[in-house]
């Protein structure tokens, strides 16, 4: 059992493992976000000449190559460690920075975003699992405080990139190749960070390094397809979660899902906002739930993840709905701040309650899992956000967002009754 002192340094947010991923996730989301959202879907069109088509098979490709490379990616990390599973993805970023310098035709281009999704697949698997570590006991440990540091510098990078490099275009007078330039250099960096990683954290990571717990140690010459076969029926039998967890992971990322694509068109079409307005309409959604992860995060390692959860999921409930309907602008920022007021408390809420499912033996595996069917939400969500805009209405996406944020509240109620009744533990 630990003693106080030792879980006050698991969350201590200035350790090196923290601030190391902290600025990886960060440096990550910059030029993931500078890319995707600012770069990419202007230079393959306008620049290049190639149909909108061309440019959203590239992007699934992205997202496709993150997604599927998750589960193995958590796998591999627990065998060679952080230092080395972070260092030889993020190569592959820098390496896609590159080829879509070069890149003149749709199969480079879709390549090098394929590429892109495999080097950035194993970033939250790997965070997910050092955090959890840090931790401590996945039934004691406090770890909100540093998924609320961790979702921060995501949502950081991910809003300064696109800014950044806009401005550099805009105000800098740059071109497409010297901001892609720029770009890599932040790729360099990222992998440079990586190296100073730790191989591993605690002493969980031992028995697995050595091959698994008693029974690997019995058959150390398995072949690879077989120690895989053998890890996943550990992680099966392990795996003690309620089943209504699986479709919860879904849903998390789905509400997102239904969002993201119609955002900037709902408030362009529906609330005639100018650029300016829009750009304050981010930052009162976006900054307010930057600002609020953190002290977010601490009070879930206080009072614990069931009432900011629940607390969350309503209040999001109710502002998405508000927002679908509202066309007087003063209310509009009103509602928004809501929206990033209910996310602050869900999202470090949220990975915290995932931890303290996670099993000691097979963390980076099944973060691998979770994450992984979490981002088949995030597949989802546009597809049937944009057959709901296109063929039912403008605000029906935020409405249906609204429906899934209740329906993750009765799924989290009901998933911590069931944990309650199974473990005769308190959650």
């Amino acid at each position: 059992m630990p003693t106080k002192t030792e879980q006050r340094m698991h969350i201590n947010l200035a350790s090196p493992f923290i601030i190391e991923m902290w600025i990886i996730i960060f440096l990550v989301e910059f030029v993931k976000g500078s890319l995707l959202v600012a770069l990419l879907p202007v230079y393959m069109e306008n620049i290049l000449g190639l149909s909108v088509t061309v440019v959203g098979l590239a992007f699934a490709l992205q997202y496709l190559g993150d997604n599927l490379f998750r589960s193995p990616s958590g796998w591999i990390m627990e065998r060679i460690g952080y230092r080395w599973t972070m260092t030889g993805a993020l190569l592959m970023i820098a390496v896609a920075v590159v080829l879509i310098i070069y890149a003149k035709d749709a199969v480079s281009l879709s390549l090098a975003c394929l590429i892109l999704g495999m080097g950035t697949s194993p970033l939250w698997p790997c965070v997910m699992t050092g955090v959890t570590e840090l931790a401590g006991s996945t039934k004691s440990g406090s770890s909100g405080a540093a998924m609320g540091a961790v979702e921060m510098a995501s949502l950081a990078g991910t809003g300064i990139g696109p800014i950044t490099v806009n401005f550099l275009m805009e105000h800098g007078h740059q071109s497409y190749r010297a901001v892609f330039f720029v770009l890599l250099a932040f790729a360099v960096a990222v992998v440079a960070v990586a190296l100073l990683l730790p191989p591993r954290i605690a002493h969980g990571f031992h028995a697995v390094s050595q091959g698994g717990d008693g029974p690997g140690n019995a058959h150390p010459k398995l072949t690879p397809l077989k120690n895989l076969k053998r890890k996943l029926l550990q992680v099966r039998q392990s795996l003690k979660v309620s089943r209504l967890l699986y479709p919860a992971l879904f849903l998390q990322a789905f509400a997102i899902g239904l969002m993201t694509p119609v955002v900037t068109l709902f408030t362009r079409t529906e609330l005639n906002l100018t650029p300016s307005q829009f750009n304050l309409l981010l930052i009162a959604g976006g900054g307010i739930t930057v600002l609020a992860l953190i002290p977010a995060g601490r009070l879930v390692d206080r009072i614990g993840t069931k009432a900011f959860l629940n607390v969350g999921f309503l209040l999001a409930a109710v502002s998405l709905a508000a927002f679908s309907m509202v066309r007087w602008l003063p209310f509009v920022f009103v509602v928004v701040p809501l929206v990033g007021v209910s996310y602050a408390f869900i999202l470090p809420a949220w990975n915290a309650f995932l931890a303290k499912q996670v099993p000691k033996g097979e963390r980076g595996t099944v973060w691998g899992l979770f994450l992984t069917l979490q981002g088949s939400g995030m597949v989802a969500g546009p597809i049937v956000s944009g057959k709901l805009w296109d063929s039912v209405g403008h605000g029906t996406p935020f409405v249906a967002s609204a429906c899934v944020m209740v329906l993750l509240f009765v799924l989290h109620l009901a998933i911590v009754r069931r944990t309650k009744l199974r473990t005769g533990q308190s959650h």
